[in-house]
């Protein structure tokens, strides 16, 4: 039979021109003419790809700014990201375009705009008044390293440090550099024979203004003058200085020392400080100086009217303090309090009632960054306990090892994974609300309920609520939890596959509406859970052990020199040299001869305590055969409906009924193709250099050529052939440059290539098996690397007591048909063109005994398909859609005709496909290496998308993305970050509404009251006319080679010059509008400014004339 030629595709409607041939069946014709029916909605104009949200803690954090009235947290990173906080569900991402870390930010406090210093000496200032952040100016340095900044509060003029020790001033507006500057040389005089070192720190006396306080890392401080650019007071100490510190009245400040002292001096008395503690160190006797200690990195200084100032600091421990975890001590009168953090701390800053420096501080909180975690402590309770985090901030708690995203899932869930995580939330947290409270909440226009699931290197599994683009943790399940633990690294079994991480988890099967949980772990392990909302205890923990091997036709290549890890035409240009050795722990040569029926994780035997959530329904190990360890396990499925979980590795297949508690196949994959193998294998002995584990995902085995290539668990650093996923048992990683090289060739003729073939796609359906069906029945398709997919006949029992007494028959029924490269994903469309999902059983609750009489019982057992076509007359059909690393085709049912197929890529290759719905019709979303994401049409397999988004430059994005329904994907973009994004264009119109608002109309809180004398003899705050000293007028211009002025975007956002057609001409007329706007906007303030000089000539006139109005003229 011929198949059909499909050439043209019109939009919305597909045209086939086929000619059949004579000999082509009537069924044949009549199929051929149902698909030109099927009427496909979906235009190229439904799509658009762009970023949504980024969720997570910020990776490698380094700078941290807080804005007290509008109550928002921005903390910058060492890759040029800004993350800001507002209240729970108001976070925003922005990045830096040059990508060189934050080493400094600065708000604009209620103002809505922020200042960032960058280590490529850059500053920028950041539009907060828009829900995508914006930068409007930038100011690039090109002979001096900023080191610190300072921007007083309700000033715009602000201080720049370098590490020359010069500052500079940064006129905020307009961004350009005052003519004032203040040198090191001038500053420090004659009080220093060498160079003071750096700018460590710049901040203005609280009471004065004209004041200037500069810390110079070498110990020497400077109190400068603005006014008569003079120094007033220099303060020497032989030790480096990393922070500085006023005290409200603006009569002292603190220093912290390297030394591990803080110093603290009255601003009149240069000579000596005050007072000198040493918070860590041990008081000697006969009055000696305490013994040194590790830095302090940073101090403050906060005041309360009731009590006693506090001093909170970080580092300065004693050195002899070793492995001790870093601390933040808060010393409040005669108490010190030192607070243990779980990682090194990157900055701290305490959170005040008051933005006015001149005022009682009145601290109530300390937000503390650290390398992997945001903490806040509450300073108003006794023991200082911490705050609930409400912010998704724990995804990477153990490291992230896989993902799945599920859009439309049924309502009740979320419900209920909520009601059981709720019981696991830790106690002793503040009892107040989350200072943070900033910016206001976008509009949910988006409905329907969204599930993230993580999988981690413990063996822990993360569900989170992804809806309407916020993330919040609703249930977290250990797995670990059923397995002895070894106390330490000598007492572990020797049987482990894997030298660290033995819980990993690798493959997530979840079916949303049965609540069914199916899990693959790296020591080829699977768990199936039950969700349950009653405790229960597990006297015994059902287990079966799977003995998965070739058992004769072990298929190597003749001479035994090089087998590759995989049986990819991608690994035979990476041939590698296998030395017959079993895995280090696991040594053949041990004393009890060969390991054998032993699995890799011993199951715990005493009596488990299951809590509401998901409770275990049974434990299925591969075990060791003859020395060898289980090959890891690289697909996996789960049906509800019929009460099955398959999984397959690149030695077989096995199919287990949990319900029985039995195996009903275990099948090498060669002989799953019966006589219709298209391969040439040669059989070998099995025991002749075998590859002794890993298969490709994981070089966990000795004897590769190249060293680095070895990889101890999913979360290492860096990886080879290490994914967790179906989808990625092809990728090669090219260590030396982090990057993929992949050749390959269509025809597959290298016994090489075959030697081991992995199931790479599982996919239960209700469907036409052969040629001859008259109605479809259950079964089971099978993917695999070499690209061939096969189907195993499904006969179950009736429902009720019959399905747990009578035996399920499986029987293999060889192969449909073949595609390039590893099959990805399956999937049915009915006779319409509609998703067909695999049946599922609804999910109730198992704990409970039933009341219902048998058939009721019975009834709701039975294996219920949602397939239209069960009830459909014999010339219905159905198509199989079918997507591998190169190709996707679709197949009609039951005739097996292919009747489109589509190249996807010719030289990348597909690391994600996936069947997704959108707009009430279906479509094919692929992700390739080579950075590309492209949706299909379906079942006509039209091209609608094609974007380059995002090259692969790790495994971890191809280990992590995935799409969903309703055009959501997301991917793992950091260590610690998912990163979502969509590819709808509805979704992309609707994104500005959902985005939440940063800033938010807020009052500044009135001025301290000067009070009665102090305003009568002076002694109040003084202020100063920064306008006056710094404007160009007084201070000249600056040198134009310092630093170079950069206008921003301007917050016009997404707006490109270069766009052509209306878009650019109106994007260009709005950008003109913009500078008409700017210019009359300079207008104004000039005009303003004119006015200004103007009412103060006339103030000083009236000023005079009270002055002399009683004068007589001789008196004058």
């Amino acid at each position: 039979m011929r198949k059909f030629n499909i050439r043209k595709v019109l939009d919305g409607l597909t045209a086939v021109s086929a000619a059949a041939s004579a000999s082509s069946a009537a069924q044949q014709q009549q199929a051929g003419n149902r698909e030109t029916e099927i009427q496909e909605t979906l235009q190229s104009e439904h799509f658009q790809l762009c970023k949504t949200v980024r969720h997570g803690f910020p990776y490698q954090p380094s700078a941290l700014a807080f804005d007290p009235v509008q109550k928002i947290l921005a903390i910058g990173t060492q890759t040029g990201a800004l993350r800001l906080f507002g209240r729970p569900g108001v976070e925003c991402y922005c990045q830096h375009d040059s990508g060189a870390a934050v080493i400094q930010l600065q708000f604009l406090i209620n103002e809505g705009a922020l200042v960032s210093a960058l280590a490529d000496d850059t500053l920028h200032l950041w539009n907060l008044r828009q829900k995508r952040p914006a930068i409007l100016h930038s100011l690039k340095f090109n002979r001096e390293r900023i080191t610190f900044c300072h921007l007083p509060f309700q000033s715009k003029w602000l201080y720049v440090g370098t590490e020359r020790g010069n500052i500079h001033i940064v006129n905020v507006e307009s961004f350009t550099l005052s003519g004032y500057v203040i040198m090191w040389n001038k500053a420090i005089e004659l009080s220093s024979k060498s160079h003071p070192g750096p700018i460590v720190h710049i901040s203005d006396n609280p009471m004065d203004e004209g004041k200037l306080l500069i810390g110079f890392e070498s110990g020497t401080v400077v109190l400068w003058d603005l006014k008569s650019k003079k120094a007033d007071y220099r303060y020497t100490h032989d030790e480096a200085i990393h922070s500085v510190a006023w005290h409200h009245e603006g009569k002292q400040f603190i220093c912290s020392h390297s030394d591990g002292t803080l110093t603290i001096w009255n601003v009149k008395s240069p000579t000596k400080p005050f007072q000198t503690i040493t918070p860590h160190g041990k008081q000697l006797k006969d009055g000696k100086k305490p013994e040194p200690c590790k830095p302090i990195l940073k101090v403050e200084y906060k005041t309360t009217r009731a009590g006693e100032p506090f001093i909170i600091l970080s580092g300065g421990l004693s050195y002899d303090t070793v492995g001790r975890r870093p601390c933040l001590t808060v010393m409040h009168g005669k108490s010190t309090a030192v607070l243990e953090m779980d990682y090194s701390i990157v900055d701290f800053l305490t959170l005040c009632e008051t933005p006015y420096p001149n005022d009682f501080q009145e601290p109530y909180a300390v937000v503390v960054l650290l390398e992997k975690d945001l903490v806040l402590i509450d300073l108003a309770q006794n023991g200082y306990p911490i705050f609930e985090n409400p912010y998704p901030l724990t995804i990477h708690e153990s490291p992230v090892t896989c993902c799945e995203y599920f859009a439309d899932c049924p309502v009740d869930l979320i419900p209920a994974l909520y009601s059981v995580g709720a019981r696991q939330k830790r106690q002793g947290y503040s009892k107040k609300e989350w200072p943070i409270s900033g910016g206001n909440w976008g509009l949910i226009t988006q409905s329907y309920p969204e599930i993230i699931i993580t999988g981690h290197a413990d063996g822990s599994i993360k569900f989170w609520d992804a809806s309407a683009i916020t993330l919040q943790v609703l249930y977290k399940l250990k797995t670990a939890k059923v397995f002895e633990k070894s106390r330490n690294k000598d007492d572990r079994p020797n049987t482990d596959i894997v030298d660290e991480d033995p819980y990993a988890i690798q493959i997530i099967s979840w079916c949303p509406e049965s609540r069914m949980l199916c899990i693959a772990g790296v020591s080829a392990h699977v768990i199936i859970y039950r969700f349950s909302k009653q405790e229960v205890t597990t006297e015994v923990i059902p287990m079966l052990e799977v003995r998965l091997l070739y058992e004769i036709n072990d298929v190597e290549s003749p001479d035994g020199e090089q087998v590759p890890p995989l049986p990819t035409p991608g690994t035979g240009s990476n041939p590698q040299s296998i030395v017959p050795q079993s895995h280090p722990s696991t040594s053949s040569s041990s004393s009890d001869g060969l390991r054998d029926n032993v699995p890799c994780l011993k199951v715990k035997n005493s009596p488990l305590k299951q809590s509401p959530g998901y409770q275990i329904e049974l434990v299925i190990q591969l075990v060791w055969v003859s020395g060898e360890p289980p090959q890891q396990i690289t697909s996996l499925a789960v049906n509800s409906a019929y009460g099955l979980v398959v999984f397959g590795n690149c030695n077989g297949i096995a199919m287990v009924d949990y319900l029985q508690k039995t195996v009903l196949l275990n099948l090498g994959t060669i002989e799953l193709y019966g006589s219709n193998d298209p391969y040439r294998r040669e059989p070998r002995s099995p025991r002749k250099t075998r590859q002794p584990s890993g298969a490709g995902l994981c070089d966990i085995n000795e004897g590769t050529m190249v060293p680095e290539d070895r990889c101890k668990s999913p979360t290492s650093a860096k990886m080879s052939r290490k994914l967790s996923l179906p989808t990625e048992l092809k990728p090669d990683l090219d260590v030396k440059d982090n990057s993929f090289s992949r050749s390959r060739s269509s025809s597959v003729t290298s016994i090489d290539k075959e030697s081991r073939e992995a199931i790479s796609a599982l996919h239960f359906c209700e469907t036409f098996t052969r040629k001859a069906d008259t109605s479809p029945s259950p079964c089971l398709w099978v993917g695999t690397t070499l690209g061939t997919v096969l189907v195993i006949v499904l006969n179950l029992p009736p429902g009720g007591d019959q399905r747990l007494l009578q035996p399920v028959i499986v029987s293999p029924s060889g192969t449909i048909l073949r595609l390039k490269g590893a099959i990805l994903r399956m999937a049915f469309l009915d006779t319409t063109g509609s998703l067909l999902p695999p049946a599922h059983e609804p999910w109730r609750e198992h704990n409970v005994p039933e009341d219902k009489d048998e058939k009721d019982k019975s009834k709701k057992r039975r294996p219920v398909s949602v397939s239209p076509s069960s009830s459909q007359e014999i010339s219905e059909n159905q198509y199989a859609v079918i997507c591998s690393e190169k190709q996707a085709k679709v197949i009609s049912l039951p005739s097996q005709n292919c009747i489109y197929k589509q190249n996807i890529t010719e030289t990348s290759f597909v690391l994600r496909g996936d069947i997704v719905s959108l707009s009430n019709s279906v479509c094919l979303a692929c992700f390739c290496a080579n950075g590309h994401i492209m949706t299909f049409s379906l079942p006509s397999l039209r091209p609608l998308l094609d974007v380059y988004y995002l090259p692969l430059t790790n495994m971890r994005i191809a280990r992590t993305f995935c799409f969903t329904n309703n055009g959501q994907a997301l991917y793992l973009v950091s260590p610690t970050e998912i990163q979502r994004l969509t590819y709808s264009q509805e979704t992309c119109e609707n994104l500005q509404e959902m985005l939440g608002e940063l800033f938010t109309p807020v009052e500044t809180p009135e001025a301290p009251n000067r009070g009665f004398f102090k305003g009568l003899f002076g002694g109040g705050a003084q202020s100063l006319d920064r306008e006056e000293l710094f404007g160009e007028s007084a201070s000249g211009k600056a040198s134009r080679s310092l630093a170079q002025h950069i206008p921003g975007p301007g917050g016009i956002e997404g707006v490109k010059g270069a766009a052509s057609g209306v878009v650019g001409e109106l994007a260009r007329a709005r950008l003109a509008l913009d500078e008409r706007g700017q210019k009359l906007g300079e207008l104004e303030e000039k005009t303003a400014a004119m006015l200004y000089s103007a009412d103060s000539f006339s103030k000083h006139a009236h000023e005079m004339m009270l002055k002399y109005k009683d004068k007589k003229w001789y008196q004058f």
